[in-house]
């Protein structure tokens, strides 16, 4: 099933959710694997290690070190990977109002992690932007 690509229907689709709970990222250097009784929303494999998007809680059991607390936000529109100027779009968006974003890209959607106090305020954000689009 391939997903949409005209940046249009894209951001005037967006439907932002937020996730409940805090996330972060960790890594776990050298590792190539998720280590045993963890469960990340996301992993990326670096040179450096693995890298392992977690809720906070997790990783604070785990004991693994963070820096930046993050709330998580889905795009639900099925975007596809190869559609141009979605994320510009809205990281533009962001930006102009001092929001950082890193963004995972699944195969259905894209994932946004905000700085945690400010989330809510992210989703508005995104909200408008899709009515301005529409």
């Amino acid at each position: 099933m391939s997903g949409e690509r005209d940046l249009r229907t894209l951001l005037s689709g967006m439907r932002p959710e937020l996730h409940e709970g805090r996330f972060v990222f960790c890594t776990v250097p050298g590792a190539t694997a998720v280590p045993a009784g963890l469960h990340p929303v996301a992993t990326v494999l670096e040179a450096e290690g693995i890298t392992l998007v977690l809720p906070r809680d997790a990783a604070d059991a785990a004991g693994l070190p963070y820096d930046h607390v993050a709330g998580w936000i889905t795009l639900r529109v099925h975007s596809a990977l190869d559609a141009v100027g979605l994320t510009g779009a809205f990281a533009a968006e962001l930006a102009a109002h001092g929001l950082s974003c890193n963004v995972i890209a699944g195969f259905h959607h894209d994932h946004l992690f905000v700085p945690e106090d400010r989330a809510a305020e992210a989703v508005a954000l995104l909200e408008a932007l899709a009515a301005r689009s529409a």
